[in-house]
């Protein structure tokens, strides 16, 4: 018997909290490593959401740090990772310059 799979992801924001981790952001990374912080303002983000531009074709390596081999994420689809508290940066490597790619902390 086959076995069907389906992966949903959902964020939701509610109400104006200024110790929450809730926050998006927008990155235009340009070729090579680009290092992001994670916000402090408020609480510390616990989990990070990548969603690359819709039709995106360009490869994004998800980094540790700028010399680490990294892990390719989907041109496309959304990447939800867990973060420890402690990290404080991360990094996305691209060969091609690469806009609108969301950052939502949560």
């Amino acid at each position: 018997m086959a076995v069907n799979s389906a992966r949903v992801c959902q964020i939701t924001f509610t109400g104006a909290n200024a110790v929450s981790p809730g926050t998006i952001t927008l990155l235009a990374a340009t070729v090579g490593f680009n290092a992001i912080s994670v916000p402090l303002a408020g609480a510390v983000p616990t989990a990070l959401t990548i969603i690359p531009p819709a039709g995106n074709t360009n490869a994004l390596t998800l980094k540790g740090v700028t010399g680490d081999t990294g892990i390719r994420i989907h041109n496309t689809d959304p990447t939800t990772i867990a973060l420890d508290p402690a990290v404080t940066t991360l990094g996305i490597a691209v060969l091609t310059a690469t806009t609108n790619l969301r950052l939502i902390w949560s």
